[in-house]
């Protein structure tokens, strides 16, 4: 059974076969791809082949969740959302509470929907899907939406309680299990940045769950906001894992549910670290223009409330849209106002601490990608590579020294040894770029992060394309055929 759709008055998919032609694979691939995506999720009446995809390519509809499935392939293969609709394809229609980001921003629908996605999450666990209902949103069907977030909660209840709600039972969380509570979240957080998003991932939906059930129970309404809280930063956690793993409509969804908790919880400095995880997934999907929009989200959301470190992060944020926009001079002012608002913080007082990642080695960092993005959109400029060499070189050199700490940024350290052999291929010093990611090739294997893997993988691909006759880089590549080998399942490749 294919599970496809009649094929009256067909007239060839041309879009979908523009997608199809560009991504370089034969048919066959496309079947097996679309037949072992189809079996991780549970369908497996599907069963494609290549002349199933020949007739999809003539015009033949295919029923969910084929569309869904197509969407996705190609959306990682081409490191952008590509939508059902950009394939030429029929979308199913489906409820907002299952699949969209436009959610009820009220708090006992949000307790609600928190509590039925981890909890399919739990049971599924599938590769960015859950069940066959998931799917990416971008441009006004993401922005317009989060913009709601601004819009202040109705008076007089608690943000933990449904009013008239007689049957929730009372509350039997202490001041001691609260304080537990949070501090499993911080401590989730310093796991995820030694040891990647694979390796704990479950554990936060797990620990999510049980705070949604929490909810559901009578408190006061500083205890209630506190659980929001407690469930706003596990739900972005989360989504950063998700993400971090190459689980994009997962990771969106949970984003989006963080921000509708901390709404809940009045805490809008946290739900502009919210958009800014957003913003950079957006950034990673080739979607610059929807980063800027939801960081601006988040700095005039957060304007009167945010931290000088959190104001400096977003204004690092928003010079990576920038860059991967085009616009250096935009680019060059976010970069200084970073810069700026950095030098006026203090030792971390008054941080919470999903901020205090964000650290010199990461402002640096942040700079340095800001630069190395705007020489790749400038045509492989060496100015902007040039640019961005003393502040990679800074991070490098300030992540080596945490790395060495225990509770140091594994994953960052990676990311940016990874960076400046970027940033050597850019000044075509292929033998220096091969130095750096062999260093990180170790580091790449010890977390579980497709982030770290596929860039990794495209640096050295690029260099293999570029200096292919250079020993060094010869090497290097046929050590990562053996210690890092592509699975064929990971997330979309984007530097």
């Amino acid at each position: 059974m294919s599970g496809t759709g009649g094929s009256a008055d067909k007239r060839p998919n041309e879009q979908l076969g523009s997608w199809f032609v560009r991504s370089g694979w034969s048919k066959g691939e496309l079947a097996r791809q679309v037949n072992r995506r189809a079996r991780q999720i549970g369908a497996h009446h599907i069963s494609t082949d290549t002349s199933r995809v020949r007739r999809w390519l003539d015009g033949e509809q295919p029923r969910e969740p084929i569309p869904r499935i197509l969407s996705e392939l190609f959306s990682e293969r081409f490191g952008c959302v590509v939508g059902v609709e950009d394939l030429g394809l029929r979308p199913v229609h489906q409820s907002p509470s299952v699949s969209g980001v436009d959610l009820p921003w009220a708090g006992p629908q949000t307790v609600s929907l928190l509590s039925e996605f981890s909890r399919s999450d739990l049971m599924l666990a599938r590769r960015g899907f859950l069940g066959t209902s998931l799917a990416l949103a971008a441009g006004p069907a993401l922005i317009e939406p989060m913009q709601r977030w601004l819009t202040p909660l109705p008076t007089g209840g608690q943000p933990s309680q449904a009013d008239g709600d007689r049957s929730r039972r009372s509350s039997r969380l202490s001041r001691p299990e609260l304080e537990l509570l949070e501090a499993t979240a911080v401590m989730f957080r310093k796991w995820d940045a030694q040891c990647g998003g694979g390796l704990r991932r479950k554990a936060v939906v797990g620990q999510l769950h049980e705070v949604t059930d929490l909810l559901q129970e009578n408190h006061s309404e500083a205890s209630g906001k506190r659980l929001f809280t407690v469930a706003a930063e596990l739900a972005e956690l989360a989504g950063w894992m998700s993400y971090d793993i190459g689980m994009h409509p997962t990771a969106q969804k949970y984003f989006v549910l963080a921000l509708h908790a901390a709404k809940e919880a009045g805490d809008r400095p946290l739900g502009s670290y919210i958009l800014s995880s957003m913003s950079r997934q957006m950034i990673h999907l080739g979607r610059p223009d929807d980063a800027l929009e939801l960081i601006h989200l988040a700095q005039y959301g957060s304007q009167q409330s945010a931290t000088p470190r959190t104001q400096a992060m977003l204004y690092a944020m928003e010079a990576r849209a920038y860059a991967n926009m085009g616009q250096p001079n935009k680019c060059h002012r976010a970069v200084r106002l970073a810069e700026d608002a950095f030098s006026d913080c203090a030792r971390g007082d008054g941080d919470p601490d999903w901020i205090r990642f964000f650290s010199e080695a990461e402002l640096n960092a942040e700079n340095a990608h800001s630069y190395r993005d705007l020489a790749y959109v400038a045509g492989r400029s060496p100015t902007y590579a040039e640019r961005a060499t003393p502040y990679m070189r800074r991070a490098v050199e300030l992540f080596a020294e945490e790395a060495e700490q225990e509770d140091g940024h594994t994953r960052s350290y990676a990311l940016n040894l990874i960076g400046m052999a970027t940033v050597h291929l850019l000044q075509r010093e292929p033998e220096q770029s091969a130095q750096l990611a062999e260093k990180a090739l170790p580091f790449a294997k010890r977390v579980r992060s497709e982030r770290v893997n596929n860039r990794l993988r495209k640096t050295v691909d690029t260099a293999v394309r570029d200096f292919g006759d250079v020993p060094a880089v010869a090497q290097l590549h046929e050590q990562l055929m053996v210690q890092l080998p592509d699975s064929g399942e990971g997330a979309a490749r984007a530097v």
